[in-house]
């Protein structure tokens, strides 16, 4: 199912590049510590980064295709 997942950042434009990959890693449940990890920065780099980008106003949209969720199934067997 997550490789169906495609996260949209609507607003990203107002978002630096730091910020943006500090949204999208939060946005996939990952913690402080691992993002520190990847992208070789401090804790407190991460939280100014993720603090400066909420201020500056995106909205997170998750969007997964309807036969991902199960949607469209049994649909044939409604009609007969």
């Amino acid at each position: 199912m997550l490789n169906s997942m495609k996260i949209e950042i609507r607003g990203a434009e107002k978002l630096s590049f730091r910020e943006r990959q500090v949204v999208v890693l939060k946005e996939m449940g990952k913690s402080t510590e691992e993002i520190t990890r990847i992208l070789k920065v401090s804790a407190s780099t991460v939280a100014t980064l993720y603090n400066r980008a909420r201020s500056k106003g995106y909205e997170v949209v998750i969007v997964l295709p309807g036969d991902v969720m199960g949607v469209f199934a049994g649909e044939d067997e409604d009609e007969a």
